[in-house]
């Protein structure tokens, strides 16, 4: 992992932010009980032909909270207001699982202010079977607190090669704030389909990326979202599972890299 330290700042409203480098504004946001860092090593390399904007989700990182309980939705508007607070009229957005969902929603909402999107991890349309297991950890978390064991195995498996990752993505979890986690995870359970119909009018550069390995953010998923994009495009990266961002960071900054010059 890069050793970089971010120098948070934040908006009137209390979302936290970290920005490095000059250029067209990218920015990124990260998946339920993460924060900014988990972009680090795509803020490193990023930085170099973009300006990088990397957010802390509400309640997540340095972050104010949401209301509790707020759906996807309210997510997506509370990414608008910060656009607004940093001053962003135009951007490159790319999000992790949650984020991506929020990412999507604002492909779909934001008209021309998003020029191209990017969907690292993304969920879309679960079967019934994907949709009551998620749905029964939501309720879970919401009653008994944050599962820290669980996404971890669903994310790494046992894979020794992700060991640093694994360590790294293991504090993040064990120090999210529970309420906003619960928030969050109820959205992201309950999100899968909101936007999904919207794809066919989001005209700008769509990216959907996803570990092969991912049993829940799977290629299935990023390939009939790209399907129904009509600039799509899906990469799907062979031996890695849900965190690719640090599993696989040469090849997603690569693509990352040529969809920014689509």
């Amino acid at each position: 992992m890069t050793s970089i330290t971010p120098q948070r700042s934040r908006t009137p409203s209390g979302a936290a932010y970290w920005e490095a480098g000059r250029g067209e504004p990218l920015v990124l946001i990260h998946g339920v009980g993460l924060r900014l860092e988990a972009w680090l090593p795509q803020i490193a390399a990023l930085r170099q032909s973009h300006r990088v904007i990397a957010l802390d989700m509400p309640g997540h990182g340095e972050s104010a909270p949401i209301a509790p309980g707020a759906a996807l939705p309210a997510f997506v508007a509370w990414l608008g207001r910060v656009l607004d607070e940093i001053g962003l009229d135009r951007i490159n957005l790319a999000g992790h699982s949650m984020g991506a969902l929020i990412s999507g929603g604002a492909a779909a909402t934001f008209g021309d202010r998003i020029a191209r999107v990017a969907l690292v991890n993304g969920v879309y349309r679960r079967d019934a079977d994907a949709r009551a297991a998620v749905l029964a950890r939501a309720r879970l978390i919401a009653a008994e607190g944050v599962d820290v064991d669980g996404p971890l195995q669903r994310w790494f498996g046992d894979d020794p090669a992700a060991a640093e990752a694994r360590r790294q993505t293991r504090g993040w979890l064990a120090g999210v704030d529970p309420a906003a986690y619960a928030t969050a995870y109820g959205a992201f359970a309950a999100g899968d389909a909101v936007y999904a119909d919207a794809w066919p009018r989001v005209v700008c550069p769509a990216l959907f990326l996803t570990g092969r390995e991912d049993p829940n953010s799977t290629p299935a998923m990023a390939e009939a979202m790209a399907a129904a994009a009509p600039r799509g495009a899906a990469v799907i990266i062979p031996g890695h599972r849900h965190m690719v961002t640090l599993t696989a960071p040469d090849i997603v900054n690569a693509v990352l890299a040529d969809w920014l010059k689509r």
